[in-house]
């Protein structure tokens, strides 16, 4: 690059105005554009009528241009030029930078080209200015730095004794002192020219990479050179882009502001700034744009670091919350700011228990933050930053088994003691976040060994911390999540078997001290569950422990549900033991084969009594439902696949489908709920052993449209003590509102995403027996109807059945798929129907079944259907022609045809039966009696060929022949002339847009496109003026 700006240089020297014009011609070639610059323009035009010229001469077929294309070539383009440019000034800046001649010129045709309306030369005469600026600060910082030297020693020889002072000396140093500050001057007036004249109007430029490419120039700028860029007069566009729309400009902007804060020394100067746009920059820690809001929050982290006081404890409150992200990359930014503004004012000193400051501080701010449930979420914000203090296990123990805690203290340091203990036994982030790369071998290896590390540092005070939290519910829960995840194998090697005991003791305690719906009894077993692995050396203990548990469960269990049977009317006392026992042995049947306690039989007659006579409770009922179920499912886990059901076994589990599709008519929700989750398990454990009856299958649609679909009203109104409930929610709700956004599933409160939750399981159940094909294809209308009105809550479970579904069976998907189109078209006659009929005209029917908004959830969910259309391969005709046959809503035609593909000519016969049902479909007669308005009985269904025009582009050309031949036979057994609808008015153009859209000639094959290489960057709008954003 040097050599051949030294060419130029050479060039230059001896014929100026050649080389120069060489130089202008370089500029506009950099632009894309091929016009030429003579000498004879450059001596007799202005620079505005050369650009102007040049504008009439460029070519603008294409939008692209060298420094809007991404791929590596033009990327390494661009740098070249950058890079030309500052080699350029270096090299010049004696001698050809200061002749009064080449910047002046350039600089004004520069300036000419970042003022045109043409996108390439507004966009890369920008770019060459500013950038040359840039190169003109390095040589402005090489002048000052020789001007402080020739300073230094003018100042040192004035200094010295009139006898050893040299007085030509000080004239030499007064001189070139003289000379160093007009190049200073000179310098200063070509910056001031490129500001003035490029920047202080591409600022604002209509282009998004124009705008950012000032504020990452300007940022430079102001780094490298404070002495003239430093000043408010300049911060002043870095803070007002703040506001951008465009994420890549604020970006550049936060980046750069972040290069001058982190630099200690210039915070004095922008104490103005940052009382003026600190509040800005507060706010964009919440930017919508993850990468933006990280960048801020690093910015932040600095300038809280370099300037004392400059941020307030409402907007560290403000900044917070964001550790509780799902994004990691932002959960730790907002981490590290919290750990150094917050959790690290003191240095831990020596010895034990150092880190209990940093404890504390942390329970404040946890306990602060109302947010107690997200505990993983914060610890693993500040694993990176704090992750030596968080696994100081002794520390945190010691604290715990101490009396200085409160109760809100010691549970909230329970929760963190036990995420930070789970994030070290899994390695992995909480879920909702990923680490964003892979785990080295060297990490597994350290993890491996801080796991073990753990484990003998806990398990000795395990004991002791579930005999104190014993009464507490969610911090015994979390020390036995942790227990589960413990390196168990260490007790036998570290003589810790004595605590295990005590350990398998309290887990038995628990079980008959807890009976309520709480985390605490499935955890207790999941946690009893690893203390009976084989693989442990004293798992024996962990059996002995088991058998006694099920010993005094099993034989409560029949001894209460005896006495409830027996007795005439359940007493609530004895309804309220039972109701206590099965939740413990639901938990514990989870994970634990308690089939040798018989329990199926005296289950299944409370089960039966309860739906007989309606006097069980359903806190009876449920836990019930399910320790049934899993008796059952432990005895089908014995058994292969591949072998068929013993007759005892078999006889069980008919009845038991019985009685619980009988519970999916009671009229309690959790009761049906339960019944819809087993049944739909049951059925998956059986597979084709054992198939659901006919009636089952009716009843689960039922319940699936019940539980699932149906929008519940609220129950509060007429009960005055609900509807305070209600308000109270609201107004929760309502506060939480502000931090909605910043959780894992933004805008959904708390108890919403529990009952999105549940719905999602129920209907997951029900779309997994259509998978695997235990149901009729045709039970999935019920699913796919639904597909768009509910695509938020459930769209990707609905878009994979439909997949799954489709390639089972794709002829009956395809009827499947129509039967819910259908159901949907005819609720809505139904309802809409006398409406309808009272019109006196059919075109007034027809705008009015258009402008309801059921039916344009209906074209809705076509055109998302139409998304999985494939065009490339005659694939799937058999299906689009059937789907054009049966076809009668108006756009869903559009949707349902994405999930044909068109990839093979297999079904072809079906396709055009499909195609002849959905014509015949819309020509069917009027219903009776005629409807008033309708000339010679012209079909009501006749608007709904237009849904099958949107069909015939997909159609091959032989195809298209078979249904336009199809089509004239119809219209002329209807009796609707030989025209297609020309004489019947306004009455016809459905059945004139149809026949078009079938005889339409195919595209004739063109010429090749060249191919775009992948990396290519797209077409870019048209270039529009600069205007203010």
């Amino acid at each position: 690059m040097e050599t051949v700006v030294d060419e130029w240089l050479e060039w230059y020297r001896r014929e100026r105005e050649a080389a120069f014009v060489e130089l202008l011609n370089f500029s506009v070639r950099a632009c894309g554009c091929q016009g030429v610059v003579t000498p004879e323009m450059f001596r007799e035009l202005q620079n505005s009528e050369i650009i102007r010229r040049l504008t009439e001469n460029f070519q603008e077929d294409s939008p692209l241009y060298p420094l809007s294309q991404r791929s590596q070539p033009w990327r390494r383009f661009c740098s070249g030029f950058c890079e030309l440019l500052a080699v350029l000034v270096r090299r010049g800046q004696h001698r050809e930078l200061r002749d009064g001649f080449l910047m002046d010129s350039w600089i004004a045709f520069l300036t000419g080209l970042a003022d045109s309306q043409v996108r390439a030369f507004r966009h890369t005469g920008t770019l060459a200015a500013l950038k040359l600026l840039s190169s003109l600060v390095e040589v402005a910082l090489g002048v000052q730095q020789q001007q402080d030297n020739s300073q230094r020693q003018f100042e040192a020889e004035k200094g010295k004794d009139p006898g050893r002072r040299g007085t030509e000396k000080l004239e030499l140093l007064q001189e070139q002192r003289r000379e160093l500050r007009e190049q200073q001057q000179e310098l200063e007036l070509l910056m001031n020219g490129i500001f003035k004249g490029v920047f202080v109007h591409r600022y604002r430029d209509v282009v998004p990479e124009i705008r950012g490419i000032c504020m990452e120039e300007l940022g430079l700028w102001v780094r490298k050179f404070p002495g003239s860029f430093l000043t408010d007069g300049h911060l002043k566009y870095l803070g007002w882009t703040l506001h951008d729309k465009h994420r890549e400009v604020r970006l550049r902007c936060v980046r750069a502001l972040r290069g001058i804060y982190g630099i200690a020394e210039m915070a004095p100067s922008l104490e103005l700034f940052t009382h003026r746009f600190k509040p800005r920059l507060v706010a964009m820690a919440h930017d919508e744009e993850p990468e933006v809001a990280l960048e801020v929050l690093r910015l932040l982290r600095d300038m809280d670091r370099n300037m004392e006081e400059v941020l307030s404890d409402e907007d560290c409150q403000n900044i917070f919350p964001v550790v509780f992200v799902s994004n990691r990359a932002l959960a730790t930014a907002a981490g590290e700011f919290l750990f150094q503004r917050l959790l690290e004012p003191e240095s831990p000193g020596p010895g034990p228990g150092a880190n209990r400051g940093f404890f504390l501080r942390l329970l404040r701010f946890f306990l602060g933050s109302q947010l107690h449930e997200h505990g993983a979420y914060l610890v693993d914000s500040l694993w990176d930053c704090a992750g030596s203090r968080l696994r100081d296990w002794d520390t945190a123990t010691g604290m715990l088994l101490g009396t200085s805690l409160e109760l809100p203290q010691e549970q909230a340091l329970v929760e963190i003691l036990s995420a930070a203990g789970i994030r070290v036994c899994r390695g992995l982030p909480p879920v909702g976040r990923s680490l964003g790369r892979k785990v080295s071998s060297r990490e597994r290896r350290e993890q491996q060994e801080e796991k073990s590390r753990l484990s003998r540092s806990l398990i000795p005070v395990l004991p002791q911390l579930l005999e104190k939290f014993s009464a507490e519910p969610e911090a015994v829960a979390a020390l036995l999540e942790l227990l589960g995840q413990l390196e168990l194998g260490t007790v036998r090697s570290a003589r810790m078997d004595k605590c295990l005991e005590q350990v398998l003791q309290q887990i038995q305690d628990l079980f008959h001290k807890h009976s309520r719906p709480s985390p605490v009894l499935s955890a207790a077993s999941r946690a009893l569950r690893a203390l009976c692995d084989p693989e442990l050396s004293l798992h024996g203990l962990g059996d002995i422990a088991r058998g006694r548990l099920g010993d005094a469960l099993g034989d409560r269990c029949h001894l209460q549900v005896t006495e409830l049977l027996q007795a005439a009317s359940p007493d609530e006392e004895d309804v309220y033991g039972l109701a206590a026992t099965l939740r413990r042995l639901w938990a514990l049947f989870s994970d634990h084969d308690l089939t040798p306690w018989a329990l199926f039989g005296p289950l299944s007659q409370l089960l039966r009594r309860a739906l007989d006579t309606g006097e069980v409770p359903a806190e009876v009922t449920v836990p019930a439902i399910s320790c049934i179920f899993f008796h059952l499912f432990w005895e089908l886990s014995r058994i292969p696949e591949s072998e068929t059901l013993p007759p005892e076994l078999h006889s069980r589990i008919s009845s038991f489908l019985s009685l619980c599709q009988s519970c999916l008519s009671e009229p309690d929700p959790g009761v049906r709920e339960r019944a819809f989750l087993v049944l739909s398990d049951l059925l998956v454990l059986l597979g084709p052993r054992q198939l659901p009856e006919p009636a089952l299958q009716a009843q689960l649609g039922v319940a699936l449209e019940d539980l699932v679909f149906q929008e519940r009203e609220q129950e509060h109104e007429g009960d005055e003590a609900a509807e305070w409930e209600l308000q109270e929610l609201q107004r929760r709700r309502a506060l939480l509102a502000g931090f909605c956004r910043l959780l894992l599933i933004p805008k959904i409160a708390e108890w919403e995403l529990q009952e999105l939750q549940r719905r999602r399981a129920l209907l997951a159940g029900f779309c997994r027996l259509l998978l695997q094909g235990l149901l009729e294809p045709r039970a999935g209308a019920d699913v796919f109807k639904r597909y768009c009105k509910f695509y938020g809550d459930f769209g990707d479970i609905i878009r994979e059945t439909l997949r799954g579904t489709r390639s089972r069976d794709r002829a009956e998907w395809a009827r499947t798929v129509l039967l819910s189109l259908q159901q949907l078209f005819t609720e809505l006659l139904l309802q809409e129907g006398p409406a309808l009929r009272g019109l006196p005209e059919f075109g007034e029917i027809w705008d009015s079944l258009r402008g309801l908004p059921e039916f344009g959830e209906i074209r809705d969910l076509g055109r998302r259907l139409a998304l999985f259309f494939s065009l490339q391969h005659p694939r799937g005709r058999q299906e689009l022609l059937q789907l054009h046959r049966e076809k009668r809503e108006f756009e869903e035609i559009w949707e349902l045809a994405l999930f044909f593909s068109l990839q093979h000519p297999r079904g072809r016969q079906e396709l055009l039966q499909l195609h002849s049902q959905g014509i015949q479909f819309s020509l069917q007669p009027p219903p009776e009696p005629q409807i008033p308005g309708i000339p010679g009985g012209l079909p009501l269904n006749l608007p709904f060929l237009e849904v099958l025009s949107e069909f015939s582009p997909r159609l091959p050309r032989p195809d298209r022949s078979i249904v336009l031949s199809l089509l004239e036979r119809s219209c002329r057994e209807r009796g609707l002339g030989p025209d297609f609808g020309a004489d019947l008015g306004d009455f016809g153009a459905p059945l004139l847009c149809y026949r078009r859209s079938l005889s339409a000639p195919e595209t004739p094959p063109g010429p090749p496109r060249a191919k775009r290489p992948r990396s290519s960057a797209p077409p870019a709008p048209a270039p529009g003026p600069p205007t203010p954003i």
